[in-house]
């Protein structure tokens, strides 16, 4: 029952022409902010020939790619999720989910891979290009690897966060601003991390940024993983707590 909820939430979201038009307008953002990485490289190749351990292509053009990904990231998940459930609510059609025969969990956790499937998908079409470079280069496939998973476990956390708010209104423009004003918060929350106040280092273990950048570089640390994870569960822990709440009550 929950790939049937998955599939359903994915394929409305398929069934809107915004989904088409995020989707296209991001690859192309992507795709120029890769191309010109791609330029930057070819002029910085001279002088990188003479520096003994110079970065590569995966320093160079991959990780600022996968980190600009992120931020528009940030700024599109609320679009996409803000609908899932304050739609509901809106059309009056939340009654026939909480009269299905399924538990709160299963329509939640339903939801919430429907709209990852949707990332899934964008990151995909994101990681042919840094693997087109393969053509013609030497590529570190495992820094690649570990900004993929980064930014899949960013985005799956933007996702939870952005069902959660979604479940609090029944206004999907309210959704969306919340979700935007959280997830930044959430982001650069790691600015007050940088000065030297008291409680500044545990502020910066909150923020995203902080546990994605090792990543990037392709280093591995099973707290920046846990991190996200946790942050997932939370947040889906929530919305389901919310659901049977309002379930509940009607």
């Amino acid at each position: 029952m929950i790939f049937t909820i998955a599939a359903r939430e994915l394929r409305s979201l398929f069934l809107s022409p915004l989904a088409w038009a995020i989707l296209a307008v991001t690859l192309f953002i992507l795709a120029y902010l890769f191309l010109t990485q791609i330029e930057a490289f070819i002029g910085l190749q001279p002088r990188l020939a003479a520096i003994k351990g110079a970065p590569g292509v995966a320093d160079i053009i991959v990780a600022p790619l996968l980190a600009d990904a992120a931020v528009i990231l940030l700024l599109i998940t609320p679009l996409i999720t803000m609908r899932s459930i304050s739609e509901e609510r809106r059309n009056r059609t939340i009654s026939l989910l909480f009269s299905a025969p399924v538990s709160m969990t299963e329509i939640v956790i339903g939801k919430y891979l429907g709209i990852l499937s949707f990332f899934i998908i964008l990151l995909a079409l994101l990681a042919l290009m840094p693997l087109s470079l393969l053509a013609g280069t030497d590529l570190d496939l495992g820094k690649l690897a570990a900004g993929l998973l980064g930014l899949t476990l960013v985005v799956a956390a933007f996702s939870a966060i952005g069902l959660y708010m979604s479940s609090l209104t029944e206004q999907p423009t309210v959704a969306a601003v919340t979700t935007f004003g959280l997830l930044l918060l959430l982001w650069i929350v790691d600015w007050a991390g940088t000065t030297e106040a008291a409680g500044s280092s545990m502020l910066a273990q909150l923020s995203m940024l902080r546990h994605y950048e090792p990543l990037l570089k392709g280093l591995f640390n099973s707290t920046d993983v846990a991190y996200y994870l946790l942050i997932i569960l939370l947040f889906i822990g929530f919305t389901i707590r919310r659901m049977d709440a309002s379930r509940l009550q009607h």
